[in-house]
């Protein structure tokens, strides 16, 4: 057992930690809602292929961010009325949540590599469900609609997707529209400024760039938010933890 200064030392600098340990757990809890909500409506992208791992490691992060919360809180208080029981439930506890963590952090990561490491499984998907009647068809469509007015893109990497291989809007068109309206530049009034120039592909009607590095930077955004975030709170939980075992020890 430690001398009281000692003791009362520790069990100040465990309060602190755990202070702050209870505020990053309540910024990845809100971290994880601004992910999960989709604010760039982007999941079709991720929920067409199967490949959603993001969104599941931001719901998983939402349980462990306000779990951190409340138990840091009563490690406080098991703190506070040096306990061996209490400290030991809060360690207990704190590992589960720590292992929970653990698995969203990895799960984001991971699978961001996979959904937009490159642009190939993304336009694979535009190129086969882009203009489809099936349910996954008018999700991407309405997606990509969007994503190509707002951001003033066309494809995924350029307006040449459209033409350089098959495609079920292409199915669908034929030769008369090389590619969808949505990558012709519009007026005020939403209409398109001149179909014609923008079907032969005049470049001063028709958007140039692709869209793919905004995809790719949006999922890299809320990567970044549920996984390096998370794993930052998992290094700093991990000492906390240590620093608690060191104070049921010396109790």
């Amino acid at each position: 057992m430690a001398d009281g200064g000692g003791l009362k030392c520790l069990m100040i600098v465990l309060i602190i930690g755990n202070a702050f340990a209870a505020a990053a757990g309540l910024a990845l809890f809100a971290l994880a809602i601004w992910v999960a909500v989709d604010g760039y409506e982007l999941y079709p992208i991720a929920g067409v292929s199967g490949k959603d791992d993001i969104f599941a490691g931001a719901w998983i992060a939402i349980f462990t961010g306000f779990a951190f919360f409340c138990t840091t809180v009563f490690g406080i208080l098991a703190a506070l009325k040096k306990s061996h029981t209490l400290i030991l439930a809060y360690l207990i506890i704190m590992f589960i949540i720590f292992i929970f963590e653990c698995a969203s952090c990895i799960t984001a990561a991971t699978h961001r590599d996979y959904l937009v490491g490159n642009s190939n499984l993304v336009k694979k998907q535009m190129l086969e469900y882009y203009g489809s009647d099936s349910f996954k068809g008018k999700q991407i469509t309405l997606t990509w609609n969007r994503v190509m007015q707002d951001v003033q893109c066309c494809g995924a990497d350029g307006p040449a997707d459209w033409i350089e291989y098959n495609s079920t809007f292409r199915q669908t068109f034929g030769t008369k529209y090389p590619w969808p309206l949505s990558c012709c530049k519009r007026l005020s009034t939403f209409e398109v400024e001149n179909a014609e120039a923008c079907q032969i592909g005049q470049s001063s009607t028709m958007f140039m760039k692709g869209c793919f590095n905004h995809i790719e930077s949006v999922f890299s955004r809320y990567t970044w938010a549920v996984s390096w975030y998370g794993f930052s709170v998992l290094m700093f939980v991990f000492c906390l933890m240590l620093l608690a075992m060191v104070y049921y020890t010396q109790l």
